[in-house]
């Protein structure tokens, strides 16, 4: 089985190798692809797979491509984990956002609207090459806004499009846990987009858990997002949020955290920045350098919102590799799990479009992925939630249509935009700053 990874340079990639290590069962993944548009990028991450196959047997083959349709041809299951415009466009779309007095944030908010418009059309391109080199491959997104990414992929695709994401996942075995039950043996009520969803129970043999988790101050303050949002708004809106709710409940303190010093754009690519010119000088510690700059990258993740140290829990049981894996083994050996994964919406919250992408608990066999049935939105769940929807498909048309006026609109529309004005302004500022935006709009 032949694995190709969109954005084979990217740093995380070794988290995806190292777990293909790990996997022994059938039909194995015997082959990895990376492609990536900076070769530079591209070698060190090269080196430091073939250090983590030392010495294993039967390790999964790497090949670097340069050319994407020769990455593409064959291809069983394609990763897709692309950065257009690099982290250089991850620090701009950051920072105006801040400069303009607004969150900072790659992904939510004005930021991850900047995103989305130069990555779009780039993930449609390759999901046309998808459809003509390999159209049976499974097709797994990683690229960030990964909502609106996939949505804009499965135009072509359809459901062969899967989006994936750790968030919701690492929520529900936090709660699992403070509730003392096995994740594996309850199920999970959590719905939403990418990025905007909550957990509303934890059923266990026909009984919602969750109320008594919701009201145990101790146990909330035991996990990252019982302290993140406290206990006294967990209670108010019924629900466990996502962890980037953080940003709609308590943006003003966010804002100032984020402008007290370097964004996390900032302070990512200067890490790797470091790590990548050092294991080109001594490529023989590709490795262990990429292992000391992962340590401190998984440490400082969301550190505007916490007031303590990360829970070594949440980085030891894995990322968006684990939730990746466990949907490639549902794929492909066809026996049902269940995971949150970003799929198409049909009627399960039926108030969105039926082509639109949504994040809920999902069965998934051999056949793909299909959303399960959850409880209605709350009224105020329903709102963010249309309202961030409407954000992100005015971004998709901005993105293919080419209109600076549609991508005005997606801006002008998010809840945290203060102004049609001030949406005009950052559009302005994100042309200017960023090349692989200005390229997409008139």
């Amino acid at each position: 089985m032949r694995l190709t990874i969109l954005g084979g340079g990217g740093f995380r990639v070794p988290l995806v190798y190292r777990a293909l290590l790990a996997d022994r069962a059938e039909p194995r993944v015997t082959e990895v692809v990376l492609y990536d548009v900076d070769e530079p990028r591209l070698a060190a991450i090269g080196q430091v797979l073939r250090q983590l196959a030392d010495g294993v047997p039967d390790a999964p083959r790497v090949r670097i491509s340069a050319e994407l349709t020769d990455a593409l041809a064959g291809a069983d299951v394609v990763f897709c984990a692309m950065r257009v415009g690099g982290l250089a466009g991850r620090a701009a779309d950051e920072r105006i956002a801040l400069d303009a007095g607004l969150l900072g944030q790659e992904t939510t908010g004005p930021g991850g609207i900047a995103y989305g418009l130069r990555t779009v059309p780039v993930a449609m391109r390759v999901a046309e090459l998808i459809a003509e080199l390999c159209p049976r491959a499974w097709v797994v997104n990683f690229t960030n806004p990964a909502g609106m990414v996939t949505e804009a992929m499965q135009r072509i695709l359809g459901d062969r499009a899967i989006g994936v994401c750790d968030s919701p996942a690492g929520l529900c075995r936090r709660a699992a846990r403070a509730l003392s039950v096995e994740p594996t043996r309850v199920a999970f009520d959590y719905a939403g987009l990418n990025h905007l969803g909550w957990l509303r129970a934890v059923r266990a043999q026909g009984r919602d858990l969750l109320p008594e988790l919701l009201a145990d101050d101790v146990a909330l303050a035991g996990f990252e997002e019982g302290r993140l949002f406290g206990a006294d708004w967990i209670r108010a809106i019924g629900a466990l949020p996502n962890e980037y709710l953080y940003y709609y409940y308590f943006t003003a303190e966010a804002i100032t955290a984020m402008g007290a010093g370097e964004t996390r754009g900032e302070f990512v690519a200067r890490q790797q920045q470091a790590f990548y010119r050092a294991a080109a000088a001594d490529p023989g510690r590709a490795l262990a350098l990429w292992d000391r700059t992962r340590a401190e990258r998984d440490a400082t993740y969301l550190a505007e919102a916490r007031d303590s140290d990360r829970d070594q829990s949440d980085v030891d049981e894995g990322g968006y590799e684990a939730v990746a894996l466990a949907l490639l083994a549902a794929l492909r050996h066809g026996a049902p799990t269940t995971l949150i994964l970003n799929v198409r919406n049909g009627s399960t919250l039926p108030t969105l479009p039926a082509d639109a992408v949504i994040e809920v608990s999902c069965t998934v066999d051999g056949s793909g992925a299909r959303p399960l049935a959850v409880t209605p939105l709350s009224t105020h769940q329903l709102g963010l939630v249309a309202a961030v929807k409407a954000v992100e498909r005015a971004t998709i048309e901005a993105a293919v249509s080419g209109s600076a006026a549609t991508a005005v609109t997606a801006l002008a529309l998010h809840p945290l935009v203060d102004s049609v004005g001030t949406a005009r302004r950052l559009l302005t500022a994100y042309r200017a700053a960023i090349p692989e935006l200005a390229a997409v709009l008139r």
